[in-house]
């Protein structure tokens, strides 16, 4: 957009996958923000349904310039975001705005995220369930304590000046620094899906960024009633899916998360909430069996399992 300084070019980055309806909707969303991205990166991650029809159509529609990407084969969140943020960063960007898209970002949630980065490098929208925006999508811990919060009103009272330091949701409407990608990288696309978000943010943190959710800005998202089921009594929770292709990528990503970022032990906790969740909480066999394959391959680092879901 023209009168914009350096520090505001965005280049927003969309990853979809055979969900035309939804990446119509997010784009047109992106496309009406109050401060308009001056590129979007849509990555088609080889869309068999109407999506490569649609995004033609779109590119003529809306006043915002659409860079379709569209791979040959399906890579997943993780490998349609390492793309993505690859081909942004030959932009003239110094920010880069990255969403799935199921996702809805209301009008002025780029606007409202851009102050922050005066202070910090990473931040993120609230990001709330898509009708009923009282409620947080994903559950929060709030910082320096043990408390897990799933209200939004919750995190307004947690948080500082209206931000919430040292957390953030990705990639659900997050707002990055050039100079943060660049000394970072991309995320790793081997991940396929579940993780990756959580490992660039953990590599963020390593390398000092300053990371914050900006509680004005939000970000609506499909409720994910699963995630963050109690487990143990209510003491903790577990991340399940019904889907075992999530489930795989999950298990076997966050045993090389917690591997690379925590330690053994952190491995270790995360098999016996593992073992707990699938004997005494949701008790499934078969579940039990491809957690521990999955678990398996992220101690070898073996990225090619979850592929014969994909058949």
């Amino acid at each position: 957009m023209t009168g914009q300084s350096p520090r505001d070019r965005v280049a927003a980055v969309v990853v979809t996958w055979n969900r035309a309806d939804l990446v119509e909707r997010i784009l047109r969303a992106v496309d009406a923000q109050t401060h308009r991205p001056e590129v979007v990166v849509v990555v088609d991650n080889a869309s068999t349904d109407a999506t490569p029809e649609v995004l033609d159509r779109l590119a003529g529609e809306l006043a915002v310039r659409l860079d379709v990407l569209r791979l040959p084969r399906n890579t997943g969140g993780a490998g349609g975001f390492h793309a993505g943020l690859e081909r942004a960063l030959s932009t003239d960007a110094d920010l880069f705005w990255l969403m799935d898209d199921d996702g809805l970002p209301p009008e002025d949630c780029l606007a409202s995220l851009i102050p922050a980065l005066a202070s910090y490098d990473f931040v993120g929208p609230a990001v709330v369930a898509e009708g009923d925006p009282s409620r947080l999508c994903f559950p929060i811990r709030v910082p320096g304590s043990a408390r897990v919060v799933h209200r939004l009103d919750d995190v307004e009272r947690a948080s500082r000046d209206g931000v919430l330091p040292e957390v953030v949701i990705p990639f659900n409407g997050v707002l990055l620094t050039r100079d943060l990608v660049e000394r970072i990288g991309t995320p790793r696309e081997e991940f396929f899906i579940w993780g990756d978000d959580v490992e660039y943010l953990w590599r963020a943190r390593r390398a000092g960024a300053r990371v914050a959710t900006v509680v004005g800005s939000h970000f609506a998202h499909p409720a994910t009633d699963d995630l963050g089921t109690p487990m143990m009594f209510g003491r903790t929770t577990y991340n399940h899916s019904p889907s075992d292709l999530k489930h795989y990528c999950m298990a076997r990503n966050n045993v090389v998360n917690l591997r690379d970022y925590v330690g053994w032990l952190g491995v270790l906790a995360f098999l016996v909430k593992t073992v707990w969740f699938y004997l005494f909480t949701r008790p499934d066999r078969h579940r039990l069996a491809l957690s521990a394959e999955a678990v398996r391959a992220g101690v070898r680092r073996d990225f090619g399992g979850h592929e014969r879901f994909l058949r």
